[in-house]
């Protein structure tokens, strides 16, 4: 079945705010001709798996995965740049969820391996992953280890010169059909977060297998997996000894903001549908848009969405032009994107009324996107734990100043 392409109503006069450059506005308009070129057409939400393979190659062909890697191995950029993943992610949720899960995923699963991955593997593993032809995922989450990372159970433990890893993964994303895993292990007694390594493993090392296949209301593949003794090399360590839990915060504040911008297209599309909807329906004779009470709806709808997009572009911009630590900002863009944009849905579905609740229908499958959201990467109680402690320990405005 071909996919309904919708062109979005709205202007982008946000690419004319001072976050971005000429260099933005040609990315998107590669992203707009992607989405545009048919490559989105039939995909197949049933079959997450071949469909998810098929949009990586996709992506990797139109070029939009050199967003996902550095300058050396093809990248943009010299460092992955967070404001084009987050104008990447936005653009592509706003036409197909599932498009924006496989960019999203080939950067955050070869992100340790960017930032701490000897050089030999960033040459094997980098291009690969831009041109989509091998598929990462990051195992982090476990069951008893979610948003406290401290909690993790799975261990590795030096033996000579390789690692035993021991242990389950659970909510991982790409887990399944993944190509190699940056999976996150304790490897010492130390305290905390401080015993935790990071280690690249691949779907075939023996003791290495899938024990799950997660089903969740927005579909994509997601899997539990089980590691029995798995024995691997000790050059598949990323980074130092002890270093892991660093380098997957690292890797989540680029990414970080990257939510926020999905959460966007999604709020964006919802935004579109709704409007056009409010123009053409009609009943007691006057269009629905005509109605104050619509009215009212529409103007909050807006607001929602632009204050959610200038902390989002804020956040990036931070990291990129500022070259400064951008966890406040973006778990504040992380908070109030997929918060606004659940009331923005939210409100869409109301509006369409029946039709908004329709299985199939576009309000429908943003309204179990977006939920989604709120929780993956850090759910939003998490996000305010976040900015608190940082405002805490280092003051906000004059009176971080003062301090």
């Amino acid at each position: 079945m071909r996919q309904h392409t919708f062109t979005p109503l709205h202007q982008r006069d946000y690419l004319d705010w001072p976050f971005f450059d000429a260099s933005h506005r040609e990315f998107l308009q590669s992203v707009d001709a992607f989405a545009g070129s048919g490559a989105l057409d039939g995909v197949d939400h049933s079959n997450v798996d071949d469909s998810c393979r098929r949009l990586v190659l996709a992506l990797g062909r139109s070029g939009l995965l050199r967003a996902c890697v550095p300058g050396q191995f093809g990248g943009f950029t010299p460092v992955i740049e967070s404001r084009r993943l987050v104008l990447a992610r936005e653009s592509l949720a706003y036409h197909n969820g599932l498009a924006d899960f496989s960019l999203a995923m080939q950067g955050l699963g070869s992100g340790p391996i960017a930032l701490a991955g000897p050089e030999a593997l960033k040459s094997a593993v980098l291009p690969k992953v831009m041109r989509g032809e091998l598929i990462p995922a990051f195992a982090l989450s476990e069951k008893g280890a979610g948003s406290d990372v401290a909690g993790m159970s799975t261990t590795a433990r030096q033996e000579g010169a390789h690692y035993v890893i021991d242990g389950e993964k659970t909510w991982i994303s790409n887990g399944g059909i993944a190509d190699l895993y940056v999976v996150f292990a304790r490897s010492s007694d130390a305290p905390g977060t401080h015993g935790i390594s990071a280690f690249v493993v691949h779907p075939d090392d023996p003791g290495f297998s899938i024990a799950e296949r997660i089903d969740v209301m927005a579909p994509h593949p997601l899997a539990t997996l089980r590691f029995d003794g798995m024995r691997i090399p000790s050059s598949r360590l990323l980074g130092a000894p002890g270093e892991g839990f660093k380098l997957a915060m690292r890797t989540l504040d680029i990414y970080r903001a990257s939510v926020a911008g999905a959460a966007l297209g999604f709020a964006r599309r919802a935004f579109d549908e709704v409007t056009a909807h409010a123009r053409s329906r009609r009943l007691f004779g006057m269009a629905l848009g005509d109605m104050q009470l619509t009215q009212t709806r529409l103007g909050e709808m807006a607001a929602l969405i632009d204050a959610a997009a200038l902390l989002t572009y804020r956040a990036a911009w931070r990291r990129d032009v500022q070259q400064s630590s951008a966890t406040r900002e973006a778990a504040m863009a992380k908070m109030t994107a997929t918060e606004n944009a659940q009331i923005v849905i939210d409100t869409a579905v109301q509006l369409f009324g029946g039709r908004g609740v329709q299985v199939g229908g576009v309000t429908e499958r943003l309204y179990r996107e977006i939920r989604a959201l709120r929780i993956y990467e850090g759910a939003t109680e998490v996000q305010k734990m976040i900015i608190a402690r940082d405002i805490l320990r280092n003051g906000i405005g004059l009176a971080k100043n003062a301090a």
